[in-house]
């Protein structure tokens, strides 16, 4: 069943409306998840970068430069994410992904930009794939992921942990995976999510629980989609599948 949400998403961006669907998951989307990785950026000014271009501060206030080039990022790889909602991800989507959120930051005149990592890294604490096995591991991934018939909510969120745990980037495979998060929810007409950040320590427990308990994870997930829900429901969109 095609999305209706993904058809709304596409509609609002090619007429710039202003105040519907569309803007309102950008500057949410783009806030919450940038702010789980550390942007001391407001939802507020967040909303007017997206609105105006510009970056307001109290009086007295700096903003960093990095934040605000991932907010004007972020807002980019959105736009992607809806030309390829419907197409199975792959290798060449969650690289562009990257590109297009870390190209311009101090990160990426250090780490490899819209290509895997060149050095071992950690989430958590927690090892991860090492540099020569991403790509293997990625692929399987990938390919075992689009194997699924059908694809649950359960599954999308099960490749989200998987991804992470990879985490084939040197920087930025959060952002990455939650945008994919997304996409995946679009192309199989599941109501999708955001994760507050208000509630990344509940996302992080459950990212780190998942092999062992799923529950924690789902829940918060599920949690996130009702919030989504709401949204739809108040432009008058129909929900998709739930989980």
């Amino acid at each position: 069943m095609r999305s209706v949400l993904l058809d709304r998403l596409r509609e609002e961006k090619s007429a710039r409306l202003k105040g519907g669907v569309y803007q309102e998951t950008q500057i949410k989307l783009c806030y919450n998840s940038n702010r789980i990785e550390g942007s001391r950026l407001s939802e507020e000014q967040t909303r007017y970068i997206y609105e105006t271009n510009t970056v307001h501060t109290a009086a007295g206030e700096t903003a960093n430069v990095d934040d605000i080039i991932e907010t004007v990022n972020h807002f980019a790889a959105f736009d992607y994410l809806l030309t390829v909602a419907e197409t199975p991800p792959s290798e060449n989507i969650v690289k562009e992904f990257h590109r297009l959120l870390k190209t311009g930051t101090a990160a990426g005149r250090h780490a490899p930009v819209g290509e895997y990592k060149n050095r071992p890294n950690t989430v958590g604490g927690i090892e991860t794939a090492a540099p020569d096995r991403v790509a293997r591991a990625l692929g399987k991934l990938l390919r075992d992921y689009s194997a699924l018939s059908p694809t649950t909510f359960a599954d999308i969120i099960g490749f989200h942990c998987e991804f992470e745990k990879i985490h084939p980037f040197q920087d930025g495979n959060g952002r990455v995976g939650r945008l994919v998060v997304f996409k995946e929810c679009l192309r199989h007409n599941v109501t999708p999510l955001i994760i507050a950040d208000e509630h990344k320590l509940f996302y992080y427990r459950g990212l780190k629980e998942f092999p062992v308990a799923r529950g924690y994870l789902l829940d918060t997930c599920r949690a996130a989609q009702d919030d989504y829900a709401a949204m739809m429901s108040y432009f008058g969109i129909p929900l998709g599948e739930s989980g």
